[in-house]
């Protein structure tokens, strides 16, 4: 424990409820060699710092060793996990981010934050996970999810196609969707890699997040890892339409129409299901009107093996909002998940699809 954290709880409470011994001074009096930290850095086999204030992110990035905690991160050799747990104007800081992205680079991983209500009173990014999903991240094994050895790969985000150095064509997904079927799929025990749009969203624990900007890139980052993978879902809201050339200057106003010639942008969803050892591949498609029509016609044309439709423009669910309702369909079959927050549709989703897949390796 640190200073800070006795001035919390105590030691000794820690003590009594663990039935284990707390150390917080950097000499320990009590060992043979007065090397506490030492000794300690040699026993463990993984450091978990939760929660892990903004403080300590910063001393870890830099290397300062000056009390028992920071010290041990140094002397071990053990994997290394942080919690992050601050107010979330702190966790928006550049600094913030610089120090994580420095640990990140030192092989140490980063679990959460989650969203939420804070100590201070404020809500956002920056409140530490829960204790339970902490445990889960950490010891996968423990509990079998259904989605467990599989390897997953999702889309999130809108994509933005620049007209010049200025502006972009770009659509209203938040992102919210494919980030809670990441959350959950990593919750099901599977091994998540997330390719994400610009969007303002923190990372969820557990996954492996690329970010990209263009449809292209989005191309390129999935098409590269898409066979190598069980499950591919496209959740991310793609341009279809890119400018066919991007202006090096910014386009002034004029008093006449402007027209900005487009061109197609290439077919994430198709490029994959068209693979020879494809992923069971899984579509969104979001509608204003013939919703099941489109959905269908799109699950036969791509070749898919699944496709969540879901209706936007609405005063509920759709883009930016924190529930969803979606139609499902696959060959020969179909399902409704009614309206509710994103994360519980996205553990139906990610449970109807494992269902698919275990009764296809059955078969």
């Amino acid at each position: 424990m640190t200073v800070s954290a006795t001035q919390f709880v105590t030691a000794l409470t820690f003590q009594a409820l663990s039935g284990h011994p707390v150390h917080t001074a950097l000499l320990d009096e009590q060992q043979e060699n007065a090397m506490g930290h030492i000794n300690l850095a040699r026993w463990t086999d993984l450091l978990l710092v939760a929660p892990a204030t903004a403080n300590v992110l910063a001393k870890f990035s830099q290397g300062l060793a000056d009390d028992l905690l920071s010290t041990l991160y140094l002397a071990t050799e053990c994997p290394v996990f942080v919690a992050p747990a601050m107010n979330q104007a702190m966790w928006s800081k550049p600094a913030t981010r610089e120090n994580l992205q420095r640990l990140k680079n030192h092989g140490v991983t980063v679990l959460g934050p989650d969203q939420g209500e804070q100590a201070c009173g404020e809500t956002g990014p920056g409140r530490m996970l829960e204790p339970e999903a902490i445990c889960r991240l950490l010891f996968p094994s423990g509990s079998r999810g259904p989605l467990q050895g599989k390897k997953v790969l999702i889309t999130a985000g809108p994509t933005r196609e620049a007209l010049d150095p200025v502006r972009y064509i770009s659509n209203r997904s938040s992102g919210k969707m494919g980030y809670a079927l990441a959350y959950v799929a990593a919750k099901f025990g599977a091994e998540v890699t997330l390719v994400s749009g610009p969007v303002a969203l923190s990372a969820p624990a557990g996954c492996k997040i690329l970010s990209v900007e263009t449809a292209q890139q989005m191309y390129d980052a999935v098409l590269a890892r898409a066979q190598q993978h069980d499950i591919y879902i496209g959740a991310a809201a793609v341009a279809d339409y890119t400018a066919a050339a991007v202006k090096k200057e910014k386009i002034k106003k004029h008093a006449g129409e402007l027209l900005l010639p487009l061109q197609k942008t290439r077919d994430i969803l198709a490029a994959v299901a068209a693979l020879p050892e494809k992923p069971f591949t899984v579509g969104f498609a979001a509608e204003t009107e013939a919703l099941a029509l489109h959905a269908q016609k799109k699950l036969q044309t791509k070749n898919l093996d699944m496709i969540a439709a879901n209706w936007v423009g609405r005063e509920t669910g759709g883009f930016d909002s924190e529930q969803n309702a979606l139609s499902v369909f696959w060959q020969n079959g179909q399902c409704q998940l009614e309206m509710a927050d994103k994360k519980v549709i996205a553990e139906q989703l990610l449970g109807l699809i494992a269902e698919k897949i275990n009764a296809k390796s059955t078969a």
